[in-house]
């Protein structure tokens, strides 16, 4: 920042200078600075009161003073700078007005504030509403006074008027752009003290703060008239300049205004010198060094480029990435005009201008890169995220419990359309190469290992299902077909040396589509569920196992009727409470307990007998015809190596009812030449005596 120096503002208008070279020898005058154009429709400045002010090189101060034409504004200024009407700024005593333009008082105040030496110049200006002016020249006189002063004094004779209040819409948009916007900040530009001066002030019972204040409170409009509304946004506004603004009265100097010039200050009311005097004190209080960074045009149009700017921040903000480059770039295409065209709906200036939206260009494009950078950032994100997702689920797939190749498949197909559907930006092209790189390695490995995988996993599965056959379900064509599968896998290999080449086989094929259409399919994944469906099976074995097994007295009892049939004999027919009798070792009897064979009545009455040492062949024989006339048994399983102790019991018994079956035990196997069933089924078919004669 640097304090307002001698080109001040004016250096910004320079560049609309007619050539030309004044040489001044007394300054103690009134300059021009802003003349009018013929007919009063423009302004053009002088060189005279320019170079009154570029001799200055202490930081510079104004005081302007503003009001109606014939409102006393040349008098007060030369009242403030202690000069007569013949030295000082022109006073006119006729209709018209005698300030054209803006003059300034070529010797300025020396005045010490904070401690800084400055130049306070006196600035007058033109009145408002005289004859033959337009509305636009009073604003331009009024905009022109406002930006180049510290101090504003706004000259009003008696009392404040709507039409005074309208006056100061142009100092309140310079407020609000300059002052209310960033204030407590560094501004670039610091409008000007606003202080309302009443002259003759007749108006008793309030002072001129509360007329002021009055003057500024909003009026009531119930019929809705635009111009009511128009002032009271106008005193809303007013507000904003908060501190900015002091009021201030003085009275009538003398009542013979025509010869004011020719009296000095023992001819003049002494309240009127008095409050005079005052009011120099005050002007001097609130005055400062004018501020402003750069050109006045360039301070403008500064507030103007960071409005467009952000114009085109929040546009492009609204975006949300990442995003593909082309819509980038379209945003930014559409934001930009969007930007510029406001800019040069507002801008000040022709070739200042230029220069602003040359800056306001390298601006937008500057803050595009970061749009860029941001969104780069995003797509790199998204799509390492999505990589890192698909490259952890081929990870998986590698390894499942049971190889799938429809599995893999539909998961490579999953991953590839999530990526391409979901990754967006500038990094998709650079991780589509990667992620197709990645997928085509999980493939082939998969590929690779899947058949020596699916090959073992059946190796093991058709051992397990022959232990299952045989032990748990005790299904013979389970077990038949669990044997061939293994076969087949290990012969075929050992034939042909490899297992590779069992892959180009027909049943190979077979089997592993068969396989897949078990393992996978979109509405059973049995890799997922093959463990919860294990534990399931596993129940429903065991509760078969326990209680959903067959009676024991079906199979004697279809024994003896197919026994019967053979024989020509009737059906003989048993109830459903028979038992099974056992006489045998302890370990074939518990067996037969644990499955539920065994049983004790109320009486304690068993249907077993446990045979070991210290049994006695009696025993066994008691037993043996106790369980062959007890009517509630059906069939007496016998140890065959018992039964080969009382052989000649066994063999003479001959109903049908209960029925003798003789099993094996742990230590002897079965015999069938010394089963004596076996025995009377071959005397069924021959005519001749079995074993000697035994019926």
């Amino acid at each position: 920042m640097r304090i307002f120096s001698p080109p001040l503002v004016f250096v910004t208008l320079l560049s609309f200078f007619a050539p030309g070279s004044f040489s001044i020898e007394n300054f103690r005058q009134a300059f021009p600075i802003i003349e009018p154009a013929p007919g009063h429709t423009k302004l053009r400045l002088s060189r005279e009161g320019l170079e009154a002010i570029e001799k200055i090189t202490t930081p510079i101060a104004a005081v302007a003073v503003i009001g109606p034409y014939r409102s006393g504004k040349s008098f007060l200024l030369n009242q403030l700078l202690s000069l007569s009407c013949y030295e000082g700024f022109g006073v006119g005593h006729l209709r018209d007005t005698k300030t054209k333009g803006i003059w300034v008082w070529g010797t300025p105040i020396e005045l010490d504030i904070d401690g800084v030496k400055t130049s306070v110049f006196y600035l007058d200006t033109e009145g408002f509403e005289s004859v033959g002016k337009s509305n636009v020249y009073d604003d331009r006189i009024f905009a022109l006074a406002t930006v180049m002063s510290s101090v504003l004094i706004y000259n009003l004779p008696e009392t404040i008027r709507e039409a005074d209040i309208s006056r100061l819409s142009f100092a309140v948009e310079l407020a609000e752009e300059f002052y209310g916007r960033v204030k407590g900040q560094d501004v670039a530009f610091e409008p000007a003290k606003l202080l309302w001066l009443i002259q003759r002030d007749f108006l008793q019972g309030k002072s001129v703060q509360e007329m002021v204040d009055e003057s500024l409170r909003r009026v009531p409009n119930a019929n809705g008239d635009k111009n009511i509304d128009q002032v009271n946004q106008i005193r809303e506004s007013l507000a904003i300049m908060g501190d900015n603004s002091t009021a201030f009265s003085l009275p009538q100097p003398h009542l013979q205004r025509t010869k004011l010039c020719d009296m000095n200050d023992t001819e003049l009311d002494p309240l009127y010198v008095k409050r005079r005097d005052q009011l120099k004190s005050v002007v001097s209080s609130i005055i400062r060094p004018k501020i402003v960074q750069g050109s006045l045009v360039e301070v403008f149009n500064k507030g103007i480029l960071d409005r467009c700017l952000k114009l085109y921040s929040d546009r492009m903000g609204k975006l949300g990435f990442p995003i593909s480059e082309n819509t980038l770039q379209q945003a930014h295409e559409g934001s930009k005009v969007a930007a510029m065209s406001a800019f040069d709906e507002q801008h000040f200036g022709r070739h200042h201008a230029k220069l602003s939206a040359e800056k306001l260009v390298e601006e937008i494009e500057s803050v595009y890169k970061n749009f860029v950078l941001a969104n780069e950032y995003q797509s790199s994100k998204l799509c390492e995220g999505l990589y890192t997702s698909c490259e952890e689920k081929m990870d998986q797939l590698q390894v499942l419990r049971l190889p799938s190749m429809a599995k893999f498949n539909a998961g490579f197909l999953q991953c590839n359309q999530s990526f391409e559907k979901q990754c967006v930006g500038p990094s998709k092209s650079n991780y589509e190469m990667r992620m197709m790189k990645m997928l085509g390695r999980s493939k082939s490995l998969f590929i690779k290992e899947y058949n020596h995988r699916l090959f073992n996993w059946l190796v093991g599965f058709s051992l397990v299902m022959v232990i299952v056959g045989r032990f748990i379900l005790k299904f013979f064509l389970v077990e038949i077909g669990a044997w061939i599968l293994f076969i087949f896998l290990e012969t075929y290999t050992r034939m042909f040396w490899s297992s590779e080449s069992l892959y180009y086989n027909s049943v190979w094929h077979a089997i592993v589509g068969t396989w897949e259409a078990v393992v996978y399919s979109p509405v059973l994944d049995l890799d997922r569920w093959a463990i919860p469906l294990g534990v399931v099976a596993g129940i429903l074995v065991l509760y078969w196992r326990c209680y959903g097994r067959r009676k024991p007295y079906l199979a004697g009892y279809l024994f003896l009727e197919f026994i019967s049939s053979m024989a020509n004999k009737p059906q003989i027919r048993t109830t459903s409470s028979a038992l099974i009798a056992m006489i045998a070792d302890e370990d074939t009897i518990t067996g037969f307990l644990l499955a539920g064979v065994g049983n004790v009545d109320l009486r304690r009455k068993t249907n077993y007998l446990i045979v070991d040492s210290k049994t006695t062949v009696k025993q066994i024989e008691d037993a043996f015809k106790e369980f062959t006339t007890r009517e509630d048994i059906a069939v007496v399983l016998i140890s065959q190596f018992v039964a080969n102790m009382i052989r000649f019991v066994v063999d003479s018994y001959n109903k049908p009812i209960p029925a003798i079956l003789e099993i094996p035990s742990k230590d002897h196997p079965y015999d069938p030449a010394h089963d004596s069933v076996l025995s009377r089924v071959k005397y069924l078919f021959s005519t001749e005596s079995v074993a000697s004669g035994r019926r």
